[in-house]
């Protein structure tokens, strides 16, 4: 029997594939994204699905916003992919075409469609898939990347929280696994989002508050001399005028 791949094994093979450090602000989140996808990747439960590699391309570059340097991003993304043998490529040509296809949908011809065996196309044939498998495996990223897809549909349900929940119990429902699960998992992410949003603007403000300083005393040495030579004519025409006087 092979050997089960383990979390240590996954992430040397991260820090082989890309080898600079990471920003401290973002390590956290890279490895427990990491440790998810190898979490899944060794269940025995568990099958890659377009719906899958959305949430994982969208958990990213949500969490990934502000990293310095930019080109970095992609290197640690391939890195992630592949350290679970995974193809970074494949993950963003199916999470584009997944978003492309639910493009002009409405979120009712969206739940129709939902409970429909097979179908046309990378996003029902993925849905009817799930659908007729009762060992699927249902995951965290697996819900980040339904969640998009709704949003995508009908962005108004991020503001209406009734009809929001009731779009996910629906939806869960049509693909056959717990809406309570999903709904704290998509609760859990948009608080997270939140979070993460925040620190960034705190950050943000520190630096700029930080520039601020630095501009400001590089001017004040910069008027120095200026000071100086203004006090020294001051003196010079004083004692002028004393000896004139005198």
């Amino acid at each position: 029997m092979d050997n089960i791949r383990t979390v240590s094994d996954t992430k040397r093979k991260f820090y082989g594939y890309h080898t600079r450090p990471i920003n401290s602000i973002y390590r956290r989140f890279v490895e427990e994204l990491l440790v998810e996808m190898h979490l899944l990747s060794v269940n025995v439960d568990f099958n890659y699905d377009p719906i899958y590699a959305l949430g994982v391309v969208t958990s990213f570059e949500r969490f990934m916003q502000g990293y310095k340097p930019e080109s970095d991003k992609t290197s640690i993304f391939n890195a992630l992919c592949q350290a679970v043998d995974g193809n970074s490529e494949k993950y963003h040509q199916e999470a584009e075409a997944l978003i492309n296809e639910a493009k002009g949908l409405s979120i009712t011809e969206f739940k129709d469609k939902l409970g429909q065996e097979g179908g046309e196309g990378i996003l029902w044939g993925t849905c009817s898939a799930i659908a007729q498998n009762p060992k699927f495996k249902y995951s965290r990223l697996f819900g980040v990347g339904l969640y998009t897809l709704l949003m995508e549909i009908d962005p108004d349900l991020v503001k209406e929280e009734e009809k929001r929940n009731q779009t996910i119990k629906e939806v869960s429902e049509a693909l056959q696994f717990s809406s309570d699960k999903l709904q704290k998992d998509l609760d859990l992410y948009r608080s997270n989002l939140d979070k993460m949003q925040q620190l960034l603007t705190v950050i943000e403000d520190t630096l700029e508050a930080d520039r601020k300083k630095r501009m400001s005393q590089k001017l004040e040495k910069t008027a120095e001399p200026v000071d100086e030579k203004g006090d020294k004519e001051n003196k010079e025409n004083e004692e002028q005028q004393q000896s004139s006087n005198g």
